[in-house]
Formats: structure tokens, sequence, C-alpha cells
């Protein structure tokens, strides 16, 4: 049973559900999504947020292994690890799920208007209402305690869905294990009164502008006053509101909100390109992958202001209603400015509904009132056969959700695996209609995409145009095309109007293609007698300021794509037999966790280790953050690793080749003097990184200059005896123009050595001179706790660095303090360099050999960056560690857990389908000439030595298309992009019309 349907819940149902596990998805809300499905758009993409999330609500609310509850909540709890009993009590609806057909009739005359939670109370819906356009369910429900109950809605219902007279009802269900995620609420803006939250109209919270930028939100897009309905000129962005701050809200740090707040000054600025945007912060946290370029691009491109400070007080003018901040500038001046717009940057708080959750569960929770989870055990609660995700156990960014979730339903899988498949539905299709003798009759469906499409493409326009293409014999806009309800009302047009092919304009087919495919499927049509048109990206994203234009594209493209799919023919599809076994690249921690949540789940796995021993970088970690024994967990890991029946450790090897394709992969490896051919199904890369030998600060030419690493060895050794001074430098080689990325764990690790250095003395001065302390979420009580103790940060410009020269034994390091504004000169006896983490030379080989794509950095590259963080861009290739990108080793554990998840999900699956879009070579015009062999990206195609002619793996085929370009005689052709298809697009696309 999953508890919380936002992202982290959806994610650990769909991985459950996919490895052959029932699933039950509770949320307390009339629909799942949580608080994603509020976002306007996710950094560091800015890809739309309902675009990524809705796919994965149609795809819980279709999956035959998922039982989604809404407005349930756990009463009731008993049972131990694989036979729990659980109590629910699911809160009445009013409203039938079963025969609301989401009309919208109800709300329609429903005379009560309240405020919208989802909107953030900045705009109002009515006492019967959906929660949002694309919720899941998306069946109306009725707030009874602003219900006047004068039956209306009911007598408006043309379903007959409308029942006033419900009742609560408890349901009790048995399950095998739980996973809690149920995420987070907002800190009470009101806390800081000085800022005028509640009081100025003006004033509005993180969520409050989000949904003001959003498509969906209460002004269409458009950025307005509260006080009068008018553009702002001026927009201030106050961070660390309720966060860090013990006397208004709590100490740690909410990790998002400098990173969202850049998001939406940059995307206001995108709305309104003059307007003057300035962003109030003590430290810009932007730690994560692709986030220090995401915060120069806005401080650089958009000319965000970043204004270090702490804001005191925000006054409101009178008559204009604008608020006047005053603020200390850098030289110890002040200055005041007007804006039109305040934003506090909220962070997240546990929701109180937590405490109770705790009292039915027994689990325990921490003194900020999160679950109490180890450093070492990310996903563990106190409670056996209870595992925790996302903000449950503290603040937390959407692909750190995602991964804990992943990492949590792995925990399950391996907890549950003897009984994998004993519940589990397969979904079945009716039999697919034969439409090859029927004349085309095409049905277009066109996406309004909020107003990501609708603002800039005349979409009534687009679809009275589509009506008159020949062949096309039905029409009809969505809102969101890629909601359930879109979804539904596609396949009952295909059956009603008996449609044989179809063609949607919305968005990107990469990620939404198989929902749309999968409900032509459900229609009984080809999957593959389908065209997607992008009229978002390709049309209205590019083409924002010439809507007239864009329109007349957006018909070109429609009208091309009518063209082709009149020629689209059905297509079959192979599979093959997977091959039950992984291999995992790297024996540290991140590569021995994820060999074991494979192999508890029963299938074999190969540990490949380049060195002659078993641990990476945790052998020379020898304490965490909060004190666990990292050596003593490292000697339980290699030690579990290494007895385990299904697990193979190859350490002192290297891979030489790889050959195949998800499913059916054949590695050779050199182990010592020996070869070895590996044959196995998927692939998890956890090679792991390095921390860098810096070329400053006299590091390798004076004895008392050394890494943060080498410093915690020395410590651990007992070497540092007699030591007065000790200074450390962060960003070493990170956050510059050879390195423009945060390595995410040095501030923590300077924390770390510094405490540990004043529990051995007290005495000892520390100065860490720092840019921004990235010491996020919870880790933030630890930097405290080092100023409390007497540590002394300076804060240093990146143009401005300390400088460094030998006196004897020690170095004197002199920096500007930006109190004084004068220089500081400091004789230590330690120099602590935060080196930046690198990483490895044979990542380009390892991105070769599997195929698998690197980002700018060197580290390897995922899926997706918020919705799959342990995926790679190949099948079967799965990523963790440190060799996706820097992290701290809790994080790191917790995405071996997802990959590993993930790996043994499709090992689970027996079987392979090819794509549809496959290549086909036909041998009777095939010259056998190997171009299209060498060409081919994914080594798809052979030549058939006794015929001598090309062949095609269809399975290892991704339908790029490369060969049927490069064939010099046509014999290579590609499944829907047929010449004759192309050509007709072409043709339309010259053509006058």
């Amino acid at each position: 049973m999953a508890v919380g349907g936002g992202v982290g819940g959806i994610q650990s149902a769909l991985d459950l559900a996919e490895a052959g596990f029932k699933v039950y998805l509770v949320e307390k809300q009339p629909a799942i999504g949580g608080r994603m499905a509020q976002l306007d758009k996710t950094f560091p993409t800015n890809d739309c947020s309902m675009c990524t999330l809705s796919p994965r609500l149609v795809e819980c609310g279709r999956h035959p292994n998922i039982t989604v509850l809404t407005c349930a909540e756990i009463k009731g709890l008993r049972g131990e690890p694989g036979n729990f009993e659980v109590r629910l009590r699911l809160r009445a609806r009013y409203v039938k799920l079963d025969k609301c057909i989401g009309c919208g009739d109800c709300a329609t005359v429903c005379p009560i208007e309240v405020k919208d939670q989802f909107n953030a109370g900045m705009s109002l819906r009515k006492a019967i209402y959906r929660p949002y356009a694309q919720a899941f369910p998306g069946a109306y429900v009725i707030d009874m305690d602003k219900c006047p109950e004068c039956v209306k809605c009911q007598e408006a219902c043309p379903s007959d869905a409308i029942n006033p007279f419900m009742w609560d009802e408890e349901k009790i269900i048995r399950v095998g294990a739980l996973i809690l995620s149920t995420g987070y609420e907002l800190i009470e803006a009101g806390t800081r009164e000085e800022w005028g939250y509640g009081l100025y109209p003006n004033v509005i919270t993180g969520i409050q502008f989000e949904r003001l930028l959003s498509a969906s939100g209460p002004h269409g897009g458009s950025i307005l006053r509260p006080s009068d309905g008018k553009e702002p000129r001026k927009i201030a962005f106050i961070q660390c509101a309720g966060s860090r701050d013990l006397a208004h809200g709590q100490e740690y740090c909410s990790s998002v909100c400098c990173m969202y707040a850049t998001k939406q000054a940059m995307l206001a600025k995108e709305h309104l390109p003059d307007l003057d945007v300035a962003l109030f912060c003590m430290d810009i946290r932007v730690f994560g992958k692709d986030y220090e370029r995401y915060y120069q691009r806005a401080r650089d491109r958009y000319g965000v202001r970043y204004v270090r400070c702490m804001i005191s007080a925000v006054q409101e003018l009178q008559r204009s209603k604008n608020l006047r901040i005053r603020y200390r500038l850098p030289d110890g001046g002040f200055r005041e400015e007007d804006f039109d717009l305040v934003v506090l940057s909220v962070g997240m708080r546990p929701s109180p509904d937590v405490y109770d959750l705790t009292k039915v569960t027994g689990i325990q929770l921490n003194n900020y009132g999160f679950c109490d989870t180890w450093e070492l055990y990310p996903t563990l609660t106190s409670r056996p056969g209870i595992f925790t995700a996302g903000a449950l156990n503290g603040p937390r960014d959407i692909p750190e959700v995602v991964v804990e979730a992943g990492a949590a339903a792995g925990e399950i899988a391996r907890l549950l695996h003897p009984a994998r498949g004993s519940l589990a539905s397969v979904k079945t299709y009716p039999p697919e209609r034969d439409v090859d003798r029927q004349e085309p009759r095409i049905g277009v469906f066109v996406c309004h995409c909020g107003t990501n499409i609708g603002s800039v493409v005349d979409v009534p326009g687009l679809v009275r145009y589509a009506r008159e293409l020949h062949g096309v014999v039905y029409t009809e806009e969505f809102m969101f095309a890629c909601s359930q309800d879109s979804i539904n009302r596609i396949v009952e047009c295909i059956r009603e109007y008996n449609l044989n092919r179809v063609v949607v304009a919305s968005c990107t087919p990469r990620t939404h293609a198989p929902l749309f495919q999968s409900g032509l499927r459900e229609a009984g049509l080809n999957p593959y007698l389908y065209e997607q048109v992008n009229i978002r990206e390709h049309v209205a994203w590019v083409h924002q300021h010439v809507p007239e234009e864009a329109t007349v594209k957006a018909k070109d493209l429609v009208r091309m794509a009518v063209a082709k799919v009149r020629l689209l023919k059905p297509v079959t599809t192979v599979s093959l037999q997977i091959v039950p076994q992984a291999l995992v690249v790297g024996g540290g921690a991140a590569g021995m966790t994820a060999a074991l949540t494979v192999a508890d789940q029963g299938f074999r796995v190969f540990l490949v280790e380049q060195e002659p021993y078993l641990g990476g970088n945790l052998r020379h970690l020898f304490h965490t953050l909060d004190g666990s024994d990292a050596q003593a967990f490292l000697r339980l890991m290699v030690d579990r690793v290494s007895y385990h029946p299904l697990i193979e450790v190859l350490t002192g090897s290297s891979i030489l080749a790889v050959e195949g394709y998800a499913g059916n992969y054949r590695t050779r490896i050199r182990v010592g003097d020996e070869e070895r051919e590996l044959h196995h199904g998927v692939v998890i890369l956890a090679s792991g990184a390095e921390e860098s030998h810096p070329r400053e600060y006299l590091y390798g030419a004076h004895s008392a200059v050394m890494t943060q690493t080498e410093l915690e060895q020395k410590l651990d050794l007992g070497k540092l005896h007699g030591i007065d001074t000790v200074v450390m430098i962060q960003c070493v080689g990170s956050r510059n123009d050879e390195r423009p990325y945060c390595s995410r764990l040095c501030c923590s690790h300077a924390v770390k050595n510094a405490l540990r250095i004043k529990r051995l003395n007290p005495r000892v001065n520390i100065f860490i001179l720092y840019r921004d302390m990235m010491t996020y979420g919870l880790r933030e009580q630890y930097y405290r706790r080092a100023r409390e103790q007497g540590v002394v940060f300076i804060r240093y410009r990146p143009d401005k660095k300390p400088a460094v020269r030998a006196e004897g034994n020690k170095v004197a390091v002199t920096v500007i303090d930006p109190v004084l504004n004068e220089e500081l000169t400091i004789r230590a006896d330690i120099l602590g360099l935060s080196a930046a983490i690198v990483p490895r030379r044979d990542n380009q080989k390892l991105s070769r050999l599997f195929k698998t794509p690197l980002n700018p950095d060197g580290f390897f590259a995922e899926a997706h960056m918020k919705l799959r963080p342990v995926d790679s861009a190949s099948d079967g290739v799965y990523l963790c560690g440190l060799a996706h990108a820097p992290k701290m080793l809790s994080e790191s554990l917790a995405q071996a857990g997802a990959a590993g998840m993930r790996a043994a999900t499709m090992l689970s699956k027996q079987r392979l389908e090819s794509v549809g879009t496959s290549s086909v070579v036909d041998p009777a015009l095939c010259s056998g000439c190997g171009l299209c062999a060498a060409v081919c990206p994914y080594e798809a195609i052979t030549i058939d030595p006794e015929r001598g002619t090309a062949q095609v793996q269809e399975v290892v085929c991704r339908g790029c298309g490369t060969c049927a370009a490069t064939c010099p005689s046509g014999a290579c052709r590609q499944n829907g992009f047929e010449d004759e298809q192309l050509l007709a697009m072409v043709e339309e696309a010259l053509s006058n019309q």
C-alpha cells in the first residue's frame, strides 16, 4: 500500500505494479497528483509540470495492478511485515465515481462560490467541483461544509451521479508492506507579520505566484497584481520565508526555494520582458544537477538581480499599494526600493496529519516532525515493513522524491518477492480491428495545453480547418488532451464514429505518444495508425510573438499529418526473452546497494569493480554528518555482497566490449589474466566519481594544505595534535568556468570536519571561507551548530578569491572580510580545501560501450531530470550514485535502491517488445554494401554472411531512420515512415492551401 498520492506515491505504486505486485494507492484528497499538479513549470528544464505528470496520472488510473482510493485515510493498522491489516476510512464524495462523466453541468448551476485551494485562494470554485482540470479521478466532489443542499446540482446531472446522502465507509485491506509518502504543507507565511502577508494584498506566496504563472491559473497565465489587476513592473522575491529562522519558523532549509524562486523570476521575465526582478537571499543554494547553470542563466541572460541580505520589513505605500523594502548594501550602506509585487518564498513543513499517521503506524518522528530515518538507511522507518519516501523524510525536490519512492519500492519488492505475480492482473485489449481495406476515417484531436498552445495558436480555427481535410470525419478540441477524461473521450469517439486513423495535435510524442497509442489499443485499433503533431514546441513556443503565422504553421503541420496518416498501415511488433541477470558496474556503496536490491529479488547479479577491493569512495569516509559509523557500514555491505548466493563479485576487472541490447547483453570483461563473457539483461552504472586534486592554494606544495577527504583521514588517525587554527576554503574547482556545477557534498563535509575538530579540541580556531553554504534540508542544523561552537564563516566573492602563501610550517590565508570590507589574514596550521567532485575518466568509455550519453560535465545523463532520474536514454541501462552526479552518501544509497528496483522490474517482465517503427530490409533490393550497419547508432543491423544481405534485430532497433536515409538501393525502409508517406507530407507542405 502506497499512502500519499503525490509524485512519490505514484512512482512507488507504478514501480511495484510494473514488477508484478498488487498496489493500493491511498490519497486523502479527492484526486491524486499532489503538489506537482499545482506547478506551472519545473526547473532546471522549464518543462510544463502537468505535461510530464499527466501521463503518470493516467497510467496509474489505467494500470490493472493499481487500485486508487481517494478521500481515504488510514485509521488503524496491525500485523507484521508480510501480513498487515489496514483499516481505511473512505470519506463520502457525494458523487458516484462510476457514473460521473465530468461534464461540469453540476458546477455550472451551483450557487455557492468558495476560495479555490488549488489556486492557493486566488480564485473561486463552486461547492461541487473537480480539484483541477486534469485530475484523476476526474469525477466531481461536493464540499458538504459549504453546500446549501439546494439539490440544483442533482437536478442538472445528466448521468444521475450525485447522491447527497452518501455516508463515510470503512474498508479493511490486507497488505504485505506500506510506503508512506504523504508529502508536506507550506509554512504559514503570516508568521512574519513585518512582511505584510495577509495585510498587504500585493504580498503573496511562492505557490500563489506559481498559480499566476500557470495556464490553468486564476488569470490564465497572466501575471496581475491582486490589488488592482495590473501587470507589475518590479517584483521582489524574499527567500527563507519561514525557513532557516528559529524565531519565526523552522531552523532547517527547505531545499527548493532558491531554485523555484529563480524559476519563477525567469518565467516572469518571459511573460513580461521589461520586468525588473530582485531576489533577496542569504545564500543561493543551487546544489543540484545543472542548477548552477540555471542560476547563471537567470542572472546573466535574464538579468535577475540577486541581493544577499535579510529583509526585516516590508512597508505598503497607501496610495499606489506598492511595497517598499529597505535593505543593506555590501558597502554597509542602506537602500530603499519600491516594488509592485512581493513574493515570499515559503518553505516546507510536515503535514499536521503526519502526527495522526504516526499514532496509527507507530513510526518515530524527528524533532522537526519529519520521519526519523538514518543516513545509511534512507527509506527505513522505526517499524519493520513500513517504508518512507519524499518530503515526509524532510524537504525534498521532485527527483529526490522519485528516487526515494523507487528505493522504498525496492525494499518492499525485496521483502515480498516470493509473492510477486500472485495477485497481479494482466491488462487485456479487445481484438484488433482489420482496417486494411477500409477507406481512411480520420479523427483529429487538438489540445489547448492550457495556454501553452491556446494562447498562441487559434485552436478552434485549427479544429475547423482540420474538419475540411480529405478523409477527416471527426474533430474535437481539448483543454488538456492528456487528461484521463480526454483519453476516454478519444476512445469513445473512435468507437462512435468508426475511426480507423487518429491525429493528435498537442505536445511532444516523446513523452505522450504511448498514452494516446494505449487509447487506440483500448478502442481496438492498431496503435501505429496514429500520428502526433507537436504544435507546442514546434509552433506555440517558438512563435509565441506571431500568433497568426503560428496558426498558419499549425495548419500546415496538421494537413501534412493527415496526408501521412491516410497511408499508414498496421504494424506488428516482436518480443524477445529477457536474460534474467544483471550487470552492476562499480563496487562502491551505490553499486553494492543496487546489486543487493536486484539479487534479493531472486535475480543473479554480476558485480564488476576495477579495483582489487570493494568499497569505492566509502573506504575514505569514516563518519557521516549524523555521526553514523561509515566503516562499520562498509564492512557489513561487503560481507552481505560477498556471501550473497546470487551475486558474483568480480574485482580487479575491466570491461572490454559490449554487444547486444536491452534484455540481452553480452559483455566481455578481463579479470586478472583471463577473459570472460557475461550474459545479462540489464546494466546498472555505478562507477562513481572522485575528489579532484586542486591546482591552486599550494595544494601538493605544502604539507599543511589538504583536501577535506585527506583531512578526515588524518582526524580519524589522530594525526592533528597541537594545532591552533584551521582554515577551510569552499568551491575549490567547482562553480567556475571549468566546472560550472556545485559539488553538493563539500559544504556538509567541511561542517562535519569542523564539528569533529571542535569535539576533539574546542579551543581550535576554525574559519570556513565560502561563497554560499549548501547545507540544504535538515543539514542546516549542523551549520547552525558549527556557528554556535565558534566556527567562523566568511563569505568571499568569486572575483576576489582567497590568497594563500607559505609561512614556514603554516600558511597565511588572506580574504576580504565582507563586514569590515577589509583584508583579513589568517595564519593556519591546516588549510582544508573542499575540492570538486569530478567524473571518472572511464565514463567516456562506458558511455560509448553502453550507448549512454554524458552531460556537459561528464556525468551520465538521465532520461528525464524530474521523473526518470535513474533511467538512462538507453533502455535497460540505469544510473546511480556519483556516476550520475555529485551527491551525499544517503542520496547515493537511495538512488542505488531505485536503480536496482527499475532493473529488477525489467527482469521480472520476462519478455521485451520491439518498437513498432523499426527498420525493415527488403533482401531482393539489398546489395550487402553494409552502409546501413556502419551508420546504425544502436548496432541493430548485421550482414548475414550466407545471404550477403542486411538483417535487422527488431528488438534492438529504436526506429531512428538513419539506415533508411543512408541505403543507396532503397532496401531499408522504416515502418511508419515509408517513402510514400513522407512524400505525401512533402506535397502538402508545398501546396498552397
